[in-house]
């Protein structure tokens, strides 16, 4: 089973939070965080142009993949790693090189001189 999910965007400046709602009770990262009792930050994500080289880099320091996927195509891969043991959080690796990094982008402008009115933007 594919798991299926809800994500809501938003920027402060530079940083993007990210909302995740799992519709369904398919087996993931996100589900196993929430069936251990915790809520809150699940992942913080890292944003590269340079992908492959840094997801060679993170297998090359003995981390494991959680899951991954892609988003538009090649240049909007990304990654989780099992990385909370040593870190306290899952780490995501996100190619931003393609598509993906021009909808952030999109994001980013769009919270710049916003007035707080009209919040959401379905896409």
């Amino acid at each position: 089973m594919i798991f299926s999910l809800l994500a809501a965007l938003a920027n402060s400046g530079d940083i993007q939070i990210e909302l995740i709602q799992q519709r369904n009770d398919a087996p993931s990262m996100y589900k196993e965080f929430l069936d251990s009792g915790r809520e809150g930050l699940q992942h913080v994500a890292y944003w590269t142009k340079e992908y492959q080289a840094v997801y060679d880099h993170i297998l090359s320091l003995g981390y494991q993949v959680g899951h991954e996927g892609q988003i538009g195509g090649e240049q909007g891969r990304f990654a989780y790693f099992e990385t909370e043991s040593d870190l306290g959080t899952v780490i995501e690796l996100s190619d931003v090189s393609g598509p993906k990094g021009a909808f952030f982008e999109h994001v980013r402008q769009a919270s710049i001189d916003w007035d707080g009115s009209d919040p959401i933007h379905e896409l």
